[in-house]
């Protein structure tokens, strides 16, 4: 591990030298991640892209793509694209990236399944912006939002997230 992981602790997330409080998946780790499980996966994922609303943040790093309306993220286990960022209209399920509340303002993708899916396996494993402290997420991992905004401006293609 370097400093320059974001490392799960029971206390945060470790990352340059600094701690973050953070929220994980209601249905806590697991090395078996399943589709709806609501489990934050154990083992080394990589940060593979940032995405951001240009309407309501400035880019948060130089490789940050904007989040437009009518992007959507397949997590259906049928869908041809399961796993992958798709657009309006999609015929199969997805959760809708450009969300009405700010927790998908600044998103950092992860490789947990991805690129090549495994149906069943699990979606979607995000960094985003929590809740409220301490609330659980659907197996993302997530942050207050200064403290995501500091990550983000932070990271690059292929940091680590050692879960």
């Amino acid at each position: 591990m370097s400093p320059g992981d974001l490392v799960l602790t029971p206390g945060g997330v470790r990352f340059m030298g600094r701690r973050f409080p953070c929220s994980i998946g209601r249905g806590g780790l697991s090395a078996a991640k399943r589709e709806g499980d609501g489990a934050t996966p154990r083992g080394v994922h990589h940060i593979v892209g940032v995405l951001y609303r240009p309407d309501r943040v400035l880019p948060p790093s130089d490789f940050a793509r904007p989040i437009l309306p009518g992007d959507l993220w397949s997590d259906d286990i049928r869908d041809p694209a399961y796993n992958q960022m798709v657009r309006v209209p999609h015929g199969f399920s997805h959760e809708t990236l450009r969300r009405a509340d700010p927790l998908y303002d600044i998103v950092l993708l992860t490789d947990w399944n991805w690129p090549e899916a495994q149906p069943g396996r699990g979606s979607a494993i995000f960094l985003h912006q929590w809740r409220r402290p301490g609330y659980p997420t659907e197996g993302c991992i997530a942050f207050r939002r200064d403290h995501l905004a500091w990550i983000a401006a932070r990271v690059g293609p292929g940091t680590r997230v050692i879960v």
